[in-house]
């Protein structure tokens, strides 16, 4: 039988064919009494009332979805992505915003949610039935991640490292004593919070500094109450996070020195599951917080680190058409992601060839992709690598 984790509670994003806000169909499923096996009932029966509804609004499909907070990149790609299958048919999304992406993957590999934004890491740890998913085991989470296909990548939310100017670190280097922000109780951004601490000063949590832990949604509250000295975490440009945190008193943020990047540890946690370089001239980094109280420090003219490699996922038994339509709508709203937001151009989406490598898949990470895809993105003119096809 398999295991699964508690979900954290968090509120429904919902498109507007939901109807009246108390429709129950646009109530997280935390929120109500009954189980996720129950709300899908429900989503059936609304679909079979919505079969006498006229064509036009037939032609799409309800989709659920779970994606993070607002302000980050996962959030603009998924609430746009919505926006844009809406307007072309295809599908209305009903997104649950706030979600722990471990709960999020591990459900969509159940067939109990249909799409999430995945940091590569764990469709990784899910195979392996390690980490987040130690309680699966290993035999369960392989069988689990053998569920879960890309339609398609990201890898725009740059690790970075920050604190408040009224209260500096000195040197990034020493880190000792200080509590610092790493992320959230567990998962991808926890990892990769930690590897942080690790590069800079050589330290590892609870072991030399106060690893603080919390939910996405308290992140903010929790260092701006002075619960830190210092944070770290995966962030897109700009980042209405951290634009929330300067709101309450200058920062200053940097990257990874040259020298502990081109390290022998540093390119391994750029190479590890998960990860992908990121490189950015700096002015434009910049110019991104252009008009808050944030300063930008590198110690050469590129904002160099490592970025969360994510892809966006859906069950293999997604049927190919719909995951087709889906995919050609994402390929074809191109400009709608790169415009609708100052943060659209620096999300760095997939939308041309996919090689593997540089989304960060095809090594240690072996997802595949949907074969539907597949089909939109060759259609489009682009290749797609082998490593990648189911």
């Amino acid at each position: 039988m398999e295991k699964k984790i508690l979900r954290d509670k968090s509120y429904n994003f919902c498109k507007p064919l939901c109807g009246d806000p108390g429709n129950r169909a646009c109530v997280p499923l935390e929120e109500g009494t009954g189980s996720r096996e129950d709300s899908m009932i429900k989503t059936v029966i609304i679909g079979a009332a919505l079969a006498i509804a006229p064509i036009a609004a037939t032609a799409q499909a309800t989709l659920t979805a779970e994606t993070t907070t607002p302000g980050s990149t996962p959030h603009y790609i998924d609430t746009t992505l919505a926006g844009i299958l809406d307007s072309a048919g295809v599908a209305t999304l009903q997104i649950t915003e706030g979600a722990t992406l471990t709960n999020s993957v591990q459900a969509v590999a159940e067939g109990q949610l249909d799409m999430a934004p995945a940091p590569l890491i764990l469709p990784f740890l899910l195979s392996r039935g390690i980490g987040p998913y130690s309680g699966i085991g290993a035999e369960d989470g392989a069988r689990l991640a053998e569920n879960l296909r890309v339609i398609f990548w990201n890898s725009g939310s740059a690790q970075i490292f920050a604190y408040y100017n009224n209260n500096p670190v000195e040197d990034i280097r020493a880190l000792d004593g200080l509590r610092i922000w790493n992320g959230p109780p567990r998962g991808a951004a926890l990892t990769s919070g930690r590897a942080m601490v690790q590069l800079l000063s050589g330290l590892k949590d609870g072991e030399g500094y106060e690893g603080i832990q919390t939910p996405w949604p308290d992140a903010v509250s929790t260092i701006t109450g002075g619960g830190a000295d210092a944070w770290t975490s995966p962030e897109g440009l700009p980042s209405g996070r951290q634009i929330a945190i300067a709101a309450a008193g200058g920062i200053t943020m940097h990257d990874i020195p040259s020298d502990l990047l081109a390290s022998t540890l540093g390119q391994q946690i750029v190479a590890a599951p998960g990860h992908a370089p990121y490189s950015l001239p700096v002015e434009d980094f910049r110019n991104a917080y252009a008009g808050n109280d944030i300063t930008v420090v590198t110690d050469d003219d590129t904002f160099d680190t490592y970025a969360t490699a994510f892809g966006q996922i859906v069950n293999a038994s997604m049927d190919e058409d719909l995951a087709y339509r889906i995919t050609k709508a994402y390929l074809d709203g191109e400009r709608r992601f790169i415009e609708g937001s100052p943060r659209g151009p620096f999300s760095r989406l997939s939308f041309g060839d996919i090689d593997g490598v540089s989304q960060g898949a095809c090594g240690a990470v072996q997802v595949k992709m949907h074969a539907g895809a597949i089909r939109a993105f060759e259609e489009a003119g682009h290749t797609v690598a082998d490593c990648l096809r189911p």
